[in-house]
């Protein structure tokens, strides 16, 4: 009986050679955080921008509208920079995941040997 190995594309290897010497770099949660910040910044600075536009040019009507003390503003800041931080480093694991579990499927496809009719 003759084996031969599944043949893999030359996109396929390129991307096996990029994750082999980047895996290790891009795993790490600092650098999941550190790369995920512009994705996550275009999400929740708007909102960010907009209350503190709304709180400093018309703080009357801040506090009329929103039925709250001024005090809370701090409080909205915070929580939408945690949303931002949470997010960047969700969607980067998220993508590290899955570029992880596609490397390792096109190893096994690589060493995978096919019975020759």
């Amino acid at each position: 009986m003759n084996y031969f190995y599944a043949m893999i594309s030359a996109e396929e290897e390129k991307f096996i050679k990029y994750w082999d010497e980047n895996r290790e770099k891009h795993g790490g949660s600092m650098s999941k955080l550190i790369r995920g910040l512009p994705m996550a910044s275009m999400f929740g600075l708007p909102i960010l921008l907009l209350i503190l536009c709304v709180y400093f040019f018309f703080p009357d009507w801040y506090t009329k509208i929103s039925g709250t003390s001024a005090e809370t503003f701090v409080v909205v800041v915070i929580a939408i920079v945690i949303f931002i931080l949470v997010y960047a480093f969700a969607r980067m694991h998220f993508k590290w995941e899955m570029n992880e579990q596609l490397y390792l499927e096109l190893k096994y496809k690589q060493k995978k040997p096919i019975k020759a009719s």
